[in-house]
């Protein structure tokens, strides 16, 4: 496996697991904004796979583009289309006072094990395409 690729996979698997670390501590915002930050990356892998050696993925966190930059949004389910429709303002709506506490309101434990389920499917299905 190419080192860039391995990189983006490292780093995705590490943000998983601090999601995980994260739920446990109640700290659902941030449990959410984690496994987008997984999902970005494994995406990145793929995409740095496929560019010139030179070449670094897009420094864009919209998991829609990122998808469809690494030629897989096409080839998701729906249900895999809809998860990260889902999971993609949390990059955002984590970061900025004025949502964090709507976002926060929505989450739960029961919510955030759903979200964590979904992002270590989603990686898999993902990491079988590289």
């Amino acid at each position: 496996m190419d080192d860039r690729v391995k990189h983006w996979l490292d780093i995705a698997d590490e943000d998983l697991s601090v999601a995980k670390y994260l739920v446990k501590g109640n700290k659902f915002l941030y449990t959410v904004f984690m496994c987008h930050q997984a999902v970005e990356k494994t995406l990145k892998a793929v995409i740095a796979r496929d560019c010139a050696e030179d070449e670094i993925p897009p420094k864009i966190h919209h998991l829609l583009k990122l998808a469809d930059y690494a030629g897989l949004y096409e080839k998701m389910s729906k249900e895999q289309q809809k998860f990260i429709k889902r999971l993609n303002p949390m990059n955002i709506e984590a970061r900025y006072p004025e949502y964090k506490s709507r976002v926060s309101e929505g989450l739960s434990e029961n919510i955030c094990a759903e979200i964590i389920g979904e992002t270590e499917a989603m990686l898999c299905w993902i990491k079988e395409r590289l």
